[in-house]
């Protein structure tokens, strides 16, 4: 009697799926979501702000710098000092135009507040706000 072949060898047959072209694009997708996300940028400290009646929400793509209580200007969760925000906001405005926000604790002075405004205002921001709370 004559044997039969089989077309397909019993190796060739699976059943199984195969899962590469799946696990790339669920790495294609996350790599798309991390990249198009916009992160809110942090002073690193807390302040407490004065209340205002007209205050309005923050913009997302703003300098922040905070002034604690104990008279620290912060940025970035460090130090800077007053001779600090020169620098840091003619870097940070060159790339782009960019409103500064100055987030000021109740109990930091006003003289200590202008200092750092006018810090902000010769390193060429055109915007300067003060943050306050609803």
């Amino acid at each position: 009697m004559r044997e039969r072949r089989l077309l397909y060898s019993e190796e060739a047959r699976s059943d199984e799926i195969n899962l590469s072209p799946l696990i790339d694009i669920v790495f294609i997708l996350l790599i798309f979501f991390i990249v198009t996300t916009v992160f809110v940028e942090e002073t690193g400290v807390e302040v407490q702000r004065p209340q205002a009646a007209s205050a309005q929400d923050l913009e997302k793509n703003a300098i922040l710098i905070a002034i604690t209580a104990e008279g620290k200007v912060v940025y970035g969760g460090r130090e800077i000092g007053i001779s600090g925000v020169r620098g840091v906001v003619r870097r940070l405005i060159k790339e782009d135009e960019r409103p500064v926000i100055i987030q000021v604790d109740k109990a930091v002075s006003v003289e200590r507040y202008t200092r750092v405004h006018d810090e902000a205002a010769l390193a060429g921001a055109t915007r300067i706000n003060l943050a306050a709370q609803n």
